[in-house]
């Protein structure tokens, strides 16, 4: 499978520095390179490209004005994000199931992205991944209803509604739904940002629930305070979150 890249980036050396790691994969071909946005968009419809390595920080026109325009595009490219380091960035980025390397590039990072996007050309998930880039490049909502999950080669697009309770798990939350759970790539604080307190709340530090999931609270001496959903789960409720989980209750 032969792949087409574009590298956009304002950075000569940042954009040989691209070309010259692609040269160790022999199935992806640099059509070509640009330095701003402008001079990109011409490139684009010169040819036919499969991924944009697309920087962020440029002069003129961001990144992210060419991102906007690419979700226009029935199947647009793929877009893998060259950034510096930049923690809230790179989270942005997870949220939507986006793929970025940093400056400056480590090799076994890149072949992870590269080995990403030909999972997801290959399966044909340009669509889906169209839907991830257009939430992204987007101005963000007060609050999210849905989430896009990365599994292998795959974006599978999950519909905050449908979520009954989240779990964390370290750098990752788990979403609970109905008769499986999804693992995400987000640390539960970032995500908590985004949800809605009207139909959100938060329990435990391990734990947010969905308002009209909470049922009834189950006590016993020595044990922990757990909140039986209508789903059938029970959830820890810690003694800070109490007062609010019962108030939630008598609504």
């Amino acid at each position: 499978m032969s792949i087409t890249a574009l590298i956009v980036d304002d950075e000569a050396p940042a954009r040989t520095a691209l070309r010259l790691a692609l040269r160790g994969h022999p199935d992806w071909q640099v059509a070509a390179e640009c330095a701003d946005v402008a001079s990109a968009e011409r490139a684009l419809d010169l040819q036919p490209i499969d991924v944009v390595f697309l920087d962020i920080q440029m002069p003129r026109a961001s990144g992210l004005t060419l991102a906007r325009r690419l979700t226009g595009l029935a199947q647009p490219p793929l877009v893998i994000f060259v950034t510096a380091y930049d923690t809230h960035a790179i989270e942005a980025f997870e949220l939507h199931a986006l793929d970025y390397v940093l400056k400056p590039f480590d090799d076994a990072r890149l072949a992870a992205a590269l080995a990403r996007a030909t999972q997801m050309l290959t399966l044909r998930q340009r669509a889906t991944y169209a839907e991830s880039l257009r939430r992204y490049a987007a101005a963000e909502p007060a609050y999210w209803e849905q989430v896009a999950v990365r599994s292998v080669g795959m974006i599978e697009t999950i519909a905050l509604a449908d979520v009954n309770w989240i779990e964390g798990a370290g750098n990752y939350v788990q979403l609970h739904l109905a008769g499986r759970c999804v693992l995400h790539r987000v640390p539960m604080q970032r995500l908590e940002q985004h949800l809605d307190p009207a139909q959100f709340l938060r329990v435990h530090r391990s734990a947010i629930v969905r308002i009209d999931q909470a049922q009834r609270l189950l006590t016993a001496e020595g044990r922990q305070t757990q909140l039986a959903l209508r789903c059938g789960d029970l959830v820890p409720v810690s003694d800070r979150h109490l007062a609010q989980v019962r108030a939630c209750l008598v609504r």
